[in-house]
């Protein structure tokens, strides 16, 4: 009997042991969940800032999207206005050779017309030598008329003649030199012998022996004078 009551007070000792054990099994199971409980709430709570997260990327995929469109945009308007710009250069390229072949047509004309001017001026002069002694028969003609034949009509056709000749003349810009009281000027003056005089002083041209004659600004013949011996 004695060993039958230890060995229920043995097994009860058990059943206790157990049951604390199983007690405290149970508590730490629900201190376990209770600490687990905030890290859920934790989670639940950062659920919203995921969501933000989530709506901050999109918004900044949107504006990535948009700064590329906007990009193309620009890269499509540069693009063009390179091609402007070339096909400026090239407008601009055409104008400088219009405006080089202007002025080259220009300087050309220029220059053809004051070759044409020097060969009418050489055509003229070389008319106008040829009919220069013409011109001084005329004058040794008139000038050898008796006074009192001057009045004859032949006499005075001849001098008509002759003053519409030299008429004409002036009108091309043919004109006699100035000799006679002149200054000796060797440009326009030949001089041929040495005079003394009293009317004129020394170095100055006392008499012209044949008229010499301008052609606008060139001497055609030098006139033929006789000059004051100093």
């Amino acid at each position: 009997m004695a060993e039958t009551k230890e060995k229920d007070v043995e097994l009860k000792e058990e059943v206790v042991e157990k049951t604390e054990a199983v007690e405290e099994n149970q508590a730490e199971t629900s201190e376990e969940s209770v600490a687990e409980a905030p890290a859920e709430d934790e989670a639940v709570e950062e659920t919203p800032d995921e969501s933000q997260d989530q709506e901050e990327a999109g918004e900044e995929a949107k504006e990535q999207a948009a700064d590329s469109k906007d990009k193309e945009k620009k890269d499509g308007i540069f693009g063009k206005k390179k091609k402007k710009d070339k096909k400026d250069e090239q407008i601009e390229d055409l104008n400088d050779r219009l405006r080089r072949q202007m002025a080259e047509f220009d300087n050309f004309r220029k220059r053809t017309e004051k070759e044409k001017s020097q060969m009418f001026d050489m055509g003229a002069r070389t008319i106008i030598e040829k009919v220069l002694p013409i011109v001084d028969n005329f004058e040794r003609g008139l000038a050898g008329v008796p006074e009192e034949q001057k009045d004859d009509a032949f006499v005075t056709g001849m001098d008509k003649v002759y003053k519409q000749l030299m008429k004409e003349f002036d009108s091309i810009g043919v004109k006699p030199i100035e000799a006679v009281g002149e200054e000796f000027n060797p440009e326009l003056h030949n001089a041929v012998m040495q005079v003394e005089s009293e009317e004129y002083e020394p170095g100055t041209v006392a008499q012209e022996l044949q008229k010499g004659y301008m052609y606008k600004d060139t001497v055609v013949r030098h006139s033929m004078v006789a000059v004051v011996s100093e």
